[in-house]
């Protein structure tokens, strides 16, 4: 590693922070880092009324055992977990099957995988002339920390966006399309970056492009929700876990149902999202939108756009939770970044690590 390379400096202070993060937490448990995972014994123990956990327990479950028929006693939806089938697979890999050894390789997953996508988002904005040091602020959104201090998938998925976006550049385009299948077999939202592609072929009329796009990375990842529909009798794809709500077909109704319940947390909720998401996902839509309409429309665009069309058709489910609605938003993130330093909107890059102060959530 050339430490004059400026890429790696965002990418190794994303190393060394995540690493304090989940140190603390293991150390708080007295050393037992399965404290990261969350498990609640309402599935670990099969215990109806038994602590919930959090999301983190179902990758930990089906990498100890990757039995449909085992492990599904243990998931609060089974086919909805068990789609994102690739952590949980390279971490029982990793770990050789040693059980012991398991919780510190969904820990150390999350961390590398970040730190890489880091690495990669830095080389990208390098490449179109832009400080990669504006790549920390993906490195550290919160969601992502969350992410990686919940043994959550969110890191390793985007990561693997940010590889196949650089293989895509550098013209190795069938890599690019086992990169984007990779990454929905991580989480299946980044699916939005892959329809991009999609979209983006289909306007050119580049045929091929899509049909291998379709072939590489669609084919393998609906023959898999058949399986999981064969297996646990349904599909994989849909708007959460258990008590998730559907997804809304009013423009952020699921934001203003809160209203129902809370005025006061609505309010606080305008005032906390309102300016770092909100905020962005209106001006991507307009300033796209834009593009669109002169018919100047490239990956990169499409991409934010549509990162930018999901977040406000969001299920009450995950409005409500905080913690999941920044999960929710790396996409947005990365494509926010990607979009603003692409095209040179420096004062928006300027103002960008701002967004970091929603940090203050970790404290919980």
């Amino acid at each position: 590693m050339k430490l004059k390379d400026k890429t790696w400096a965002p990418a190794l202070i994303t190393f060394l922070i995540l690493g304090l993060v989940v140190a603390l937490v293991i150390l708080g448990a007295e050393g037992d880092p399965l404290a990261l995972a969350r498990l609640g014994t309402r599935f670990s123990l099969n215990d109806p009324e038994g602590t919930a956990g959090y999301d983190g327990q179902f990758v930990y479950y089906i990498a100890r055992d990757l039995q449909p028929d085992n492990v599904s006693a243990h998931l609060d939806v089974p086919a909805y977990r068990y789609q994102r089938i690739l952590m949980p697979l390279l971490s029982r890999l990793l770990s050789f099957g040693n059980l012991q050894i398991l919780p510190w390789m969904l820990a150390a997953v999350g961390i590398i995988a970040q730190s890489f996508g880091t690495w990669g988002l830095a080389s990208l904005l390098k490449r179109w002339g832009t400080n990669p040091w504006y790549a920390l602020v993906y490195g550290l959104w919160t969601g992502f920390i969350l992410a990686v201090r919940l043994d959550l998938p969110e890191p390793l998925a985007y990561g693997l966006i940010v590889a196949a976006l650089l293989a895509n550049l550098k013209e190795k385009h069938g890599l690019a399309w086992v990169l984007y299948g990779l990454a929905m077999f991580a989480k299946e939202v980044t699916i939005i970056f892959v329809a991009a592609q999609g979209l983006i072929y289909l306007w050119r009329r580049q045929w091929r492009s899509a049909f291998g796009l379709g072939l590489i990375t669609l084919l393998p990842y609906g023959l898999f929700q058949f399986w999981l529909w064969r297996t646990f009798g349904a599909l994989g794809l849909g708007s959460g876990g258990d008590m998730a709500t559907p997804f809304e077909w009013i423009p952020l109704m699921g934001l203003f149902r809160i209203g129902a319940y809370s005025p006061k947390l609505l309010l606080a909720s305008l005032v906390v999202f309102g300016p770092f998401l909100l905020l962005p996902v209106f001006w991507g839509l307009w300033v796209v939108g834009k593009k669109v309409w002169r018919g100047e429309i490239e990956l990169i665009d499409l991409g934010f756009a549509l990162n930018a069309l999901v977040i406000v058709f969001l299920p009450f489910s995950t409005f409500r939770e905080p913690g999941g609605l920044l999960r929710f938003s790396c996409g947005l993130v990365l494509a926010l970044i990607l979009f603003v330093s692409r095209y040179r909107y420096n004062k928006i890059l300027r103002y960008m690590p701002l967004v970091l102060v929603l940090n203050v959530f970790l404290l919980k």
